[in-house]
């Protein structure tokens, strides 16, 4: 298995093994083992941001995943250990590789016009709605810089028991 193959999966099912948006994030722990969280300040604030490597998850209040990025920028490309058999993988993945890639397994697409604009492009998979977000270096071919599906949307079931926080009515400050 390539990243390639990682990429036109998420394309076709906009989920990675148990990791999908709405997933109940113990399931996802359980699956793949616990995460190192990010903690941006000195503030632990919901949501909350985890990785698995380059596998990058914003879980909410309630438990349920609500943001799943595939960050592919990097020299090596690191992906959980339960969910592929191989954990690294080359980086740079090029737009015409990504997109001969779709070609090969039917997956259709369309250029996702709100993303693409001065030195980035963008192009969205038709059956899971995934945007892959590419940069453009000056002088060269387009280059795959994240992927992942739109964010999800609940009716958060923490809102009732806490106040709100803008993005998730359940979050807490």
């Amino acid at each position: 298995m390539e990243l390639l193959d990682v990429l036109t999966e998420l394309a076709r099912s906009g989920q990675l093994g148990p990791v999908a948006n709405g997933a109940a994030w113990g399931a996802v722990t359980e699956a793949l083992g616990e995460p190192f969280e990010v903690v941006i300040g000195k503030r632990r604030s919901w949501p909350r941001l985890f990785a698995y490597g380059d596998l990058e998850l914003s879980v909410c209040r309630c438990q349920k995943i609500i943001l799943i990025c595939l960050q592919t920028w990097r020299d090596t490309v690191e992906l959980p250990a339960g969910l592929v058999e191989k954990r690294a993988f080359t980086g740079h993945p090029k737009y015409a590789e990504v997109i001969e890639a779709l070609g090969r397994v039917g997956c259709a697409w369309q250029p996702y016009t709100s993303l693409t604009f001065d030195n980035q492009c963008a192009i969205q998979a038709t059956p899971s709605g995934v945007v892959f977000v590419f940069e453009i270096p000056e002088g060269e071919d387009p280059v795959l810089n994240v992927a992942g599906p739109q964010p999800h949307h609940h009716d958060c079931a923490a809102a009732t028991r806490t106040s709100g926080m803008p993005g998730c009515p359940g979050g807490q400050r």
